[in-house]
């Protein structure tokens, strides 16, 4: 009894941070990308408002959306330093040594990361829209807009959600994606593709204009940056398919799996990219080493970097045959699973005790809904 008043009294603390209404038709763009009109916040009792979705829908939604945001966030933070400023994606003037450093991993980085920064920008603003089209509450974090920025020439000097200049980077996706015989769904685990940026806290911008040289360290923050970029939309190119499966209306499950395999683009691109990483030993940071990954002791299809596309493994059951899948798709947990995993990884350093519980109550809503039956079901 005491933990369901404690849930009900989250709930009703965060009310504050999630918007009611509907969005004005043709809400404000900025080029081409778009930007919500903001509504104010008003308190409704300890549940948000699923207006026409149903609950389970409209949570699912909303953490989608609320993830989108932080995604948002973080690949603004990268447009500003080594992208492509212009109307599309606005904030910031570039570093031309990273973005130098950058395009040693391709000679259109800049090209692709002012892309995938659109696009995480028009599915958070368009999630938000169809929330409150359906009269259902949607996600303003903007409260928490309280990191600080890069002092690099370049950056804009604002309040962020994400911070990049810390991270512990996960590069088991590597190994996971070349397995033939593993899969995450069984439990199973993988070797790190860069085992040092799996320890430790590693900057994936520069953090000041001193971090611009000497050429091998601002290559160890370009480096770091193209891993980390694969590990960011792996997730995203999980989570959609895995919450796909408690998603009730036809429409949402439309916008779900419309959106996912978007992720899943940005994911293989990325994938590619880090395969270009030079190897090197950060010269500032000595136990942040980027080895090459054809050659022992890694080498063979676990490691090979011209294998981009996900290897056949087993799915479903082990007496199937093998099955080139997207890897993991279990939807038990998977929000909550997502929210670890950003958290994990050194991307939410700093932020208050609030945001936590704030996410995580999104999180906890998402992985408690349901697939319904509804009307022509079958």
């Amino acid at each position: 009894m005491k933990e369901d008043i404690s849930k009900a009294n989250h709930k009703a603390n965060r009310r504050s941070f999630l918007k009611k209404g509907v969005l004005a038709a043709g809400a404000a763009t900025a080029g081409a990308g778009l930007i919500a009109t903001r509504l104010s916040a008003v308190s409704h009792g300890p549940e948000e408002k699923s207006g026409r979705l149903t609950p389970g829908d409209a949570s699912i939604l909303r953490f989608l959306a609320a993830a989108e945001i932080l995604e948002t966030d973080l690949w603004q933070q990268y447009n500003e330093l080594g992208g492509i400023q212009d109307s599309e994606v606005p904030g910031g003037s570039g570093s031309p040594l990273y973005t130098a450093a950058l395009k040693v991993l391709d000679g259109d980085m800049d090209q692709y990361i002012h892309d995938n920064t659109e696009d995480e920008l028009t599915h958070e603003v368009f999630i938000n829209a169809y929330l409150a089209s359906k009269g259902a509450d949607t996600v303003d974090l903007d409260r928490f807009r309280t990191l600080p920025s890069s002092k690099a020439t370049g950056a804009q000097n604002i309040g962020r959600l994400t911070n990049l200049m810390q991270l512990t980077v996960d590069t088991s996706w590597w190994t996971r994606y070349r397995s033939r015989t593993k899969n995450p769904d069984f439990g199973d685990t993988f070797s790190q593709a860069i085992p040092s940026l799996a320890a430790g806290k590693h900057p994936a911008i520069p953090r000041n204009d001193g971090d611009l040289g000497p050429n091998d360290h601002i290559q160890a923050i370009a480096n770091t940056a193209g891993f980390h970029f694969g590990s960011i939309e792996q997730g995203g190119t999980s989570l959609y398919p895995s919450l796909a499966q408690r998603v009730t209306n036809v429409e949402v499950l439309r916008i779900v799996l419309s959106i996912g395999p978007t992720e899943a683009m940005h994911f293989q691109t990325w994938e590619d990219k880090a395969g270009n990483a030079p190897a090197l030993t950060d010269p500032t940071d000595p136990s942040l080493v980027f080895p090459n990954l054809n050659v022992a002791p890694f080498g063979g299809e676990d490691f090979q970097t011209n294998l981009i596309m996900p290897e056949p493994t087993i799915f479903l059951s082990r007496s199937f045959p093998a099955c080139s899948i997207v890897r993991p798709t279990h939807t038990k947990g998977a929000a909550m699973g997502a929210l670890k995993g950003l958290t994990a990884s050194g991307l939410f350093l700093g932020q208050s005790k609030e945001f936590f519980a704030f996410l995580t109550d999104l999180a906890e809503d998402a992985d408690d809904a349901r697939r319904e039956c509804e009307r022509g079901d079958e």
